[in-house]
């Protein structure tokens, strides 16, 4: 997306292990209010996450695959 000084942006940040419908709602919300929501997945080496962040920029993209 081509941003200009009056995008709104929006950044998103959470572990997402693994994403939730109330992560997805509240992305689905945003993107009624905001030209562009990153999600941003943090990476914590002091929790044991379930999934890699491989794992979960996949299954958040499949979560958003309607969400344009």
């Amino acid at each position: 997306m081509v941003q200009d000084k009056f995008s709104k942006v929006a950044i998103y940040p959470g572990t997402f292990d693994p994403i939730t419908n109330g992560h997805v709602d509240i992305i689905k919300r945003g993107s009624r209010i905001f030209d562009e929501i990153i999600v941003l997945v943090a990476y914590n080496p002091d929790k044991a996450a379930l999934f890699t962040v491989e794992e979960r920029m996949q299954m958040i993209g499949e979560a958003l695959s309607e969400v344009k």
